[in-house]
C-alpha cells in the first residue's frame, strides 16, 4: 500500500520553510485542543457534587466546541500541504496539556480546565508570529478566533471558583 507523502508543495505565496513551521505550530495547537477535548469530556462524565448539573452541562458545551475546533485546525494544516497528526501517541508528544490523574473533585476540575484553556491560548499565541511574518491571514484568523474562545472559556471557568 502506498504511503501518503508528509508534505505537498503548495504555493500559498510564502516559502515552504514558513509553511512547514506554521503547520508544525498548528500541529501543537491541534494536539493541545484534542487533549483538552478528551480531558473535558472525561470531566463531563465523572463530575459529582452539588454543582453537578451546571458543570456537567458547561463541560458538554466546552467539549462540543473543542470537537469542532480540532477539525478546523486539522483542515488548516492540510490546506498548508502537511499531514495533520491524528494519534494519541502523536498528540502526547506534541501537547502541553497533561492528562488528569485520577478523578479530581469538581472544583479542581474547574481549576484544571481553566489553566488548560490558558495553555492552549499560549500555544496559539506562539504560532501567531509565524503566520504574521508569512502574511498567512487564514491561519492568523484561525489563531485569533481560537485565542478568543479559550480566553473567554477560561474566564467563565474561573468565575465558578470565585
Amino acid at each position: 500500500m502506498a504511503k501518503a507523502k508528509k508534505t505537498e508543495e503548495v504555493n500559498l505565496g510564502f516559502d515552504s520553510k514558513q509553511r512547514r513551521a506554521i503547520a508544525e505550530g498548528l500541529s501543537r495547537l491541534l494536539a493541545d485542543t484534542y487533549t483538552l477535548y478528551l480531558k473535558t469530556h472525561n470531566f463531563h462524565w465523572n463530575v459529582t457534587g452539588p454543582q453537578f448539573n451546571s458543570l456537567h452541562l458547561m463541560f458538554e458545551g466546552q467539549y462540543t466546541e473543542l470537537a469542532l475546533a480540532v477539525d478546523l485546525i486539522a483542515e488548516r494544516i492540510r490546506a498548508l500541504g502537511e499531514l495533520a497528526p491524528g494519534s494519541y501517541s502523536a498528540f502526547a508528544k506534541l501537547s502541553s496539556i497533561k492528562e488528569a490523574d485520577g478523578n479530581p473533585a469538581a472544583e479542581d476540575m474547574v481549576r484544571i480546565l481553566a489553566e488548560d484553556q490558558l495553555a492552549v491560548v499560549r500555544t496559539a499565541r506562539a504560532v501567531f508570529p509565524l503566520a504574521d511574518a508569512a502574511h498567512d491571514e487564514p491561519t492568523a484568523d484561525l489563531l485569533t478566533q481560537r485565542m478568543h474562545v479559550h480566553e473567554k472559556t477560561a474566564w467563565m471557568l474561573r468565575a465558578n471558583l470565585a
